[in-house]
């Protein structure tokens, strides 16, 4: 796959904006501060609906501006298709096909696939395990769109149930009726969050082997990369007490021994839903008290991470800074593995990714510029931003051009 053309109008620092794009390289050169990063950032939220920079949509609507569209053409082979976002900051996007509304937004997810890898992709290693949650779930709805539904709905009602959890923390303890009302935000919980950490233990499963193989391959056979899934209801069966621990795996509770793929990453058979959400609902009983004391979700998704390991130690405060860029890269080869493996879907199946690289070449040292220059160098479509062709390698030729001003000028 790669993307013909993409138009942003009031989008960050764009008031309106075409870019016509080739297959193969495009390299955005230009100083810092003119709209480089804006341009791929706006390509990633079509893809995942998120923006690899903020938590929020309201940053990406232009100073003055209502909304903000982002527009493509994502081509196949002989197909093609428009996917059109319309973003307004507090209320729910709208999406067009082929000039079409859709009744559900998340039906133009996965005709847009791309990975970007930045410097911000250093906190994956070094950062908290929101990073890596959202990097998994990213990655999950990219592979599987309908996730995209389930995860809106956990967080909603885990948004609920946190709030309920005050109140009744506040008041020193929870009425008859809080208890029931917290039953039922329970069973909503459970079965979403059981979706999700089905979801999240496959994909490290899946995983798990790219990252290795990409780990090697960036940092020329200099370390053994492993990735593992803590779960946060396998040690609240193990010890009553949903706090991750400092080990690099997580234990194994029985509720979640019956066949399916482990925290460990180690293929096997499909996660059962239905175990996981008993699992969850039991966890959620045994820690409610402590739940209703600190006012908090002490279970689910929300509280699980994605372990990071070279050898037998955890990446995080082990892995020196070359090693740490070394793991980030890996993650993000090992997602395009992945994505340009995957079979499933009218237009997922089709094609690879778009590989995005936002000024990263400026940050590595010439053996790591070097290494991922050559493994990405036979991509579909490469996007690089860079603040000068100098940090563009000679092995990235391609198409070229100069961003300046809020305006976007193909020079070669």
């Amino acid at each position: 796959m790669h993307v013909s053309d993409l138009a942003l109008t009031d989008f960050r620092s764009f008031t309106d904006v075409v870019v016509g794009l080739a297959p193969g390289v495009n390299a955005l050169v230009g100083p810092n501060g003119q709209g480089k990063t804006n341009l791929v950032e706006a390509l990633g939220y079509l893809a995942t609906f998120s923006s690899h920079r903020v938590g929020t949509d309201a940053a990406l609507v232009r100073q003055g501006a209502q909304r903000a569209v982002v527009r493509a053409r994502a081509v196949r082979g002989e197909r093609s298709a428009v996917v059109e976002l319309e973003i307004v900051a507090g209320r729910a996007n709208r999406a067009r096909l082929n000039r079409s509304p859709v009744s559900r937004t998340r039906d133009v997810l996965g005709i847009v696939r791309t990975v970007l890898f930045a410097p911000e992709d250093l906190a994956l290693v070094k950062g908290d395990p929101d990073g890596r949650r959202r990097f998994l779930d990213d990655l999950a709805v990219m592979l599987t769109p309908r996730l995209a539904a389930v995860r809106a709905d956990y967080e909603r009602v885990l948004r609920q149930r946190s709030a309920l959890l005050k109140t009744a923390g506040a008041a020193g303890r929870a009425s008859a009726s809080s208890l029931r009302t917290l039953d039922v935000w329970d069973g909503h919980l459970a079965a979403a969050g059981a979706q999700i950490l089905a979801a999240r233990m496959t994909l490290v499963a899946a995983l798990a082997p790219h990252v290795a193989a990409e780990y090697e391959r960036v940092s020329a056979g200099q370390g053994d990369a492993r990735i593992t899934y803590r779960a946060s209801v396998e040690e609240a069966g193990a010890s009553g007490e949903a706090v991750p621990g400092p080990g690099v795996a997580a234990s194994s509770g029985p509720a979640l021994s019956s066949g399916a793929a482990t925290s460990s990453g180690a293929p096997g058979t499909a996660p059962d839903v239905a175990v996981l959400e008993a699992a969850l609902l039991e966890a959620m009983a045994r820690l409610r008290t402590k739940e209703i004391e600190r006012g908090v979700c002490l279970v689910g998704p929300h509280r699980d991470d994605l372990v990071l390991a070279l050898g037998d130690l955890p990446a995080k405060g082990y892995a020196s800074h070359g090693e740490s860029w070394s793991m980030a890269l890996a993650l993000r080869l090992a997602s395009y593995d992945l994505l340009r493996a995957d079979t499933s879907g009218e237009w997922s199946g089709d094609g690879e990714p778009v590989l995005v690289l936002d000024d990263v070449f400026a940050e590595l040292d010439a053996r790591r510029r070097e290494r991922l220059a050559g493994i990405v160098a036979g991509a579909e479509q490469v996007l690089i931003t860079a603040a000068a062709v100098e940090d563009v390698p000679e092995a990235l030729d391609g198409a070229r051009f100069d961003v300046m001003g809020g305006e976007v000028t193909r020079v070669r």
